[in-house]
């Protein structure tokens, strides 16, 4: 059945949720086999200890036990160390087996496991290892791990670096800065996060004893990658007998891209005992071992001309990796975050240099952001600074500081090329959302009660769908940036789409389905989007850093502009007509100018499979494959305003009223983008106010479960104002850029700005994040505001 409708740019309800809200879906732990096991790990309560034996005696004894295993004896089975998928010059990759044999080196890291016929029988028994620990001294502080004498966490890297990094002019950034008229200089700190998703970590590993394969349902944002690299490098297994499948995931935010020692453990496991093995983290098991986020100490300057000109800007970061390399870690405090310092402004001479340093913490890895908020809120902090150092109006220090619309594509001096952009058309919407003399005149009249009101802003330009490979591949990818897509039309002319993208939120089976309807002309209900199986859909690499409509989506337009070519030649044949002349509108295929002349795309999709009368030569089938790989990034951007008052008597801060305004290109579904941009603001805000993983000096996370760890309520948030701006992406066929970060990375700093112009009129420059009642209350203490 054909269609007149147009999908692109609809606000569809999401296709998924019914499911999700009647408690239908089918997650990891939703999975049931017969026979399955349950696993429990052994882990390390010291943040850095020498394992000097492991006596599972006791545990082995327990009615139900089946196995216990150590890191020993994987090792000695021939199991090697996780791979890190991005590598820099001279970078140190210290081992990281899936469980360690002679150290512990992070509060939380494995040491044992035990398998049992229940999960509560499993975790009795591992209380029941013993292990014989020898306390070592401890680093936790990524400035800390640099100084001389510190503890080392890894003996093959003395010096704890794991790598020096650096990009954009040195000597041109010295020059600039030698002939500013203003230098504003400031120590930032982004501090450490731990990823919440809904649904913790989850999987099941079954081993097939007649083939050798083995079936590992998990809880992934990218299950080829997990495939490839758990198969070939890890575990020494053909890639073919590994079968990833993800089924429906309960959020990400990024923390399940890399691969874990536990989905080894159980994949290792599961071929000797020839028997299904589950494991789901409980939520204190998350917050001690999914990957943490941010943690970086920058020492920042900014320069300007006597114009207020931006003239330099440099960066000296400490980004704290934890004990291991994670995935993609090497990667976020560089290419992900140095490239984003130029901001949406026209600056000359840009230098980062970064120091990634082992601490003895969990692992740091990609963050919703990565990177780029680390970037954005350094960027925005300086332009704020700079704009109360030379008493210019911070709006109109952005404004004069824009790359202008007509400068784009843009080369900035820290390598990456800005696609498209209209900086000052998304400030203006803003602006005139907020009416900013009426709130300038509030804030005036407040500060004359002693009431600390404030305005912050925040024009960010972020990077989406990272490409293209080969540039990739060059600076340290050890994979492609591609996606592929499968579109497969039936006889009856219904169609299977096979994305590499990995949903786990973003309402994939909505937003492709509109895609692939708009493209095939057919009604949405007839389309079915397939993700996250190996065994079904082609190689892809998954969904993060906000690559899935840019990337995965251009994948599937690609196949259907493939199948619409197909099945043209076929039309053409059975009208006897010149393929030149024939025309597909609203289903139908029909000759100019005789439009009853027509076939249906119902009629084609039948013949393509009968094959009783074909074009000669043309193969039978209706199907087409395609690997998108972009040329370029893209660059979404826009403007977000807080406005904030901060209650003097208790230093918190509320939310007043919060604005923003994206450009994301073309939309393909506005209501599905606002409830990212919604969630992502969220977060953002919740990093500024709440949020902080903590250290003890030992190392003990303080923070380590929903009592300690302040994650923000529904109360704490406000009515968001959104808008958008459209300025398309000349880099994929959609003119799509990237949604799911935006908010994250542009709300921190927003909120950052506005906290500092509510105590501005105490003095108060600069206040380290979060900034939470006791931090903000002793603050205005200190300045006398009582």
């Amino acid at each position: 059945m054909a269609t007149s409708d147009t999908f692109f740019g609809k606000s569809i309800k999401r296709r998924e949720d019914p499911k999700l809200i009647t408690g239908k879906g089918n997650y990891v732990d939703d999975v049931k086999m017969p026979g399955t096991l349950y696993a429990s790990f052994v882990r390390s309560p010291h943040a850095h200890a020498k394992i000097n034996g492991i006596d599972s005696t006791a545990a082995k004894a327990l009615k139900g036990v089946v196995a216990v295993y150590t890191g020993k004896e994987m090792i000695d089975s021939g199991v090697k160390p996780i791979p890190v998928g991005w590598l820099l010059p001279n970078i140190k990759v210290p081992a990281h087996y899936p469980m360690p044999a002679d150290r512990a080196r992070y509060m939380g890291d494995p040491v044992a496991v035990v398998i049992a016929e229940t999960p509560y029988i499993a975790k009795d028994a591992a209380e029941l290892v013993q292990v014989d620990y020898e306390p070592l001294p401890v680093v936790v502080q990524g400035i800390d791990a640099v100084k001389k004498g510190a503890a080392v966490v890894h003996d093959d890297v003395p010096d704890n670096v794991s790598f020096r990094w650096s990009l954009g002019n040195k000597p041109e950034t010295d020059a600039a800065f030698a002939s500013a008229k203003t230098v504003v200089k400031q120590r930032f700190v982004n501090h450490r996060l731990i990823p919440n998703a809904i649904e913790t970590r989850s999987m099941l590993a079954s081993a097939n004893p007649g083939t050798g394969e083995v079936t590992l349902w998990l809880n992934t944002q990218n299950p080829h990658v997990h495939r490839l690299l758990m198969a070939a490098f890890v575990l020494g297994m053909p890639e073919h007998k590994l079968r990833v499948i993800s089924p429906d995931v309960g959020g990400g935010f990024g923390s399940k891209i890399f691969i874990y020692p536990e989905e080894c453990v159980l994949t290792w496991a599961t071929r000797l005992l020839l028997r299904p093995i589950k494991w789901s983290a409980e939520r204190r098991e998350a917050f001690l071992t999914d990957a943490h986020g941010r943690d970086h100490v920058t020492e920042a300057a900014i320069a300007l001309d006597g114009d207020g000109k931006i003239t330099g800007l440099r960066a000296s970061t400490v980004a704290n990796l934890g004990a291991y390399l994670s995935l993609f870690a090497p990667a976020v405090p560089t290419y992900l975050y140095g490239t984003m310092l130029s901001g949406a402004y026209k600056i000359p001479a840009v230098h980062c240099e970064v120091q990634g340093v082992l601490t003895n913490t969990t692992p740091v890895d990609a963050y919703r952001g990565a990177g780029r908020p680390e970037a954005c809120y350094l960027v925005e902090r300086l332009i704020d600074l700079a704009a109360a150092a030379t008493g210019r109006d911070p709006v109109e220090l952005r404004r004069l500081n824009f790359i202008p619309k007509d400068a784009f594509p843009y080369q900035t001096p820290v390598a990456v090329m800005y696609d498209s952009g209209n900086y000052t058309g998304a400030l203006d919407k803003a602006l005139a959302m907020l009416d900013l003399p009426k709130v300038r005149a509030e804030q005036a009249k407040a500060r004359k009660e002693g009431r600390l009101l404030g305005i912050g802003f925040s024009t960010y330009v972020e990077a989406c769908g990272l490409a293209p490979s080969q540039v990739a591949g060059a600076l340290g990818a050890q994979a492609g940036l591609y996606e592929s897509a499968t579109v497969r039309v039936h006889p009856t002319a219904k169609v299977t789409v096979f994305t590499g993208s990995q949903a786990h939120g973003q309402g994939h089976e909505t937003t492709f389905a509109q895609i692939a309807a708009d493209e095939l002309q057919m009604p949405m209900e007839d389309i079915e989007i397939v993700h996250g199986d190996t065994a079904l859909v082609p190689f892809g690499m998954g969904s993060y850093g906000s690559r899935s409509a840019p990337v995965g989506g251009s994948a599937i337009y690609m196949s259907a502009q493939k199948i619409k070519e197909k099945a043209k030649k076929i039309a053409a044949h059975l009208l006897e007509a010149n393929e030149a002349d024939v025309t597909y509108e609203k289903g139908k295929f029909s000759v100019k100018g005789s439009p009853d002349r027509f076939k249906t795309f119902g009629d084609v999709a039948l013949m393509a499979y009968l094959a009783h009368n074909l074009p000669k030569g043309l193969e039978p089938g209706l199907e087409a494959l395609s690997f998108f790989d972009p040329g370029n990034f893209v660059f979404p951007f826009g403007t977000h305003i807080a406005v904030i008052e901060i209650l003097r008597d208790t230093g918190e801060v509320k939310l007043v009223r919060y604005l923003a305004v994206d450009d994301l290109g073309k939309v393909i579904n506005p209501m599905i983008v606002d409830g990212m941009v919604h969630v992502g603001i969220a977060q953002g805000v919740s990093q500024a106010l709440w949020e902080a993983a903590v250290y003890d000096e030992n190392g003990q996370l303080l923070t380590g479960s929903m009592m300690n760890y302040a994650l923000p309520h529904a109360h704490d948030m406000i009515n968001l104002e959104l808008s958008r701006t459209e300025t398309p992406s000349p880099v994929n066929p959609l003119g799509v850029k990237g949604a799911g970060e935006t908010g994250t990375i542009a709300s921190t700093p927003a909120i950052a700005n506005a906290l500092m112009d509510a105590l501005s009129p105490l003095g108060i420059k600069h206040l380290d994040m979060p900034f939470s009642p006791g931090r903000v209350w002793e603050a205005i203490q200190a300045a006398g505001g009582k």
